[in-house]
């Protein structure tokens, strides 16, 4: 579904990744795992044209791109086809839980507004928020306003959603709902690239796990094979620290 081959990118002096590759297939639940600047958000972000990468090409469904030449108008294409959650929700303050979820499917898709309300309503009992559409932002716990973050990104009907950091804004008594969330997407086969510190649902909901150091890819496997019997070094002192609650 996607074969992402030898991204790099820099900024200022700093390589931030260092020719990186991963693969996803169609049902995939891919966690990235790491410490804190080893690049997973950056990659993230350069999967999706947030950033630009310096160098690098994708494959997404059977077309090729170059990551540092391509066009505005093929990120627009695969950008349709993808979703992307944020670390801090980025709804807007100003509109209801409603139209946070249909205003991007309005405006930038140009869908008639009682299909969007449609679609977002169905996006938002998935998620367990229809009971709050005219609620606003400010209204709401932190898990909430993820929820309807992951609602607005099902409205679009991607073929893979990216999360960056899902939970790591909420309180601790809140990242449970989120998660939740998260793993009943993955029971119905959504496709799902994580950058996550959660180690639960990474050994128990992703089937695959990337860690990552210093802009490199580390280690790559299965989940239970990364969490069970990991082949580096790096990568079993990675699962020691966070065992003992250091990392």
């Amino acid at each position: 579904m996607i074969d992402v081959r030898n991204v790099t990118k820099t900024f200022d002096d700093f390589e931030a990744l260092k020719g990186v590759s991963l693969q996803v297939e169609k049902g995939d639940v891919v966690a990235i795992l790491g410490p804190s600047g080893s690049g997973k958000t950056t990659l993230l972000r350069c999967i999706n044209f947030l950033e630009i990468a310096d160098s690098g090409t994708m494959v997404f469904d059977d077309e090729t791109f170059d990551m540092h030449s391509i066009s505005k108008k093929d990120i627009s294409r695969i950008r349709r086809k993808t979703a992307f959650v944020f670390q801090n929700y980025n709804l807007f303050l100003n509109k209801t839980v409603l139209q946070n979820v249909t205003e991007g499917l309005i405006i930038a898709r140009k869908v008639h507004k009682e299909e969007a309300e449609k679609k977002a309503v169905a996006a938002l009992e998935k998620v367990g928020m229809a009971d709050r559409l005219d609620s606003f932002p400010s209204q709401l716990s932190g898990g909430q306003q993820q929820r309807v973050a992951i609602a607005r990104a099902l409205a679009t009907d991607p073929e893979i959603i990216y999360f960056d950091e899902p939970t790591s804004a909420l309180d601790p008594e809140l990242i449970g709902e989120v998660l939740s969330v998260m793993r009943d997407l993955a029971n119905e086969g959504m496709t799902m690239l994580v950058v996550t510190h959660e180690m639960n649902f990474a050994r128990n909901v992703s089937n695959k796990v990337i860690f990552m150091e210093n802009g490199q890819v580390i280690e790559t496997s299965d989940s239970k094979s990364f969490f069970e019997n990991p082949k580096e070094e790096r990568t079993k002192l990675f699962i020691q620290t966070i065992q003992s609650g250091r990392e």
